[in-house]
């Protein structure tokens, strides 16, 4: 006989398999995990480039001046980084939005020692926001566990 409590988990967990298109938190969820997929990877690729904006700009003297490269160089390991981040969340959303979250934090901080700049570090703590909303709907829509696939066992 199957008692109300345990259909009622059953219930739940066909509802977390399978998203509805329809639901708004997973509309919000599929525009979220798109922008933080599409986004750093495209700037990622930029960095490489210099296309949309020359990136060494945005690099504070006080944290470039140690490196043992170029504020120029510097861009290309930042490239590599946000071309990760990107990749992690589109194939674990879940884990990739803490990426991005933290990335975006050291951004910030980058930004506040830049005078001139905190507009910019203003917009970037939205997308801040807009990260740890992704990665709360994620522990809805992605089942994994948040360190997949090292938490199997």
């Amino acid at each position: 006989m199957v008692t109300t409590g345990s259909h009622r988990s059953i219930l739940e967990t066909q509802e977390r398999s399978r998203p509805q298109k329809s639901d708004p938190a997973y509309q919000a969820y599929a525009v979220l995990r798109t922008a933080f997929v599409v986004a750093p990877i495209a700037f990622g690729v930029d960095k490489f480039s210099n296309v949309l904006v020359q990136w060494d700009q945005y690099l504070a003297p006080v944290l470039s001046r140690p490196l043992p490269v170029t504020p120029h160089q510097a861009m290309y390991a930042v490239g590599v980084v946000e071309l990760v981040a990107g990749l992690v969340v589109a194939f674990h959303p879940r884990l990739g939005a803490f990426v991005v979250a933290a990335w975006l934090g050291g951004i910030i901080l980058n930004l506040l020692l830049l005078p001139g700049f905190y507009d910019v570090a203003l917009r970037d703590f939205g997308l801040l926001l807009a990260a740890v909303a992704l990665q709360r709907l994620a522990t809805r829509f992605d089942p994994r566990p948040l360190l997949w696939p090292l938490g199997r066992g």
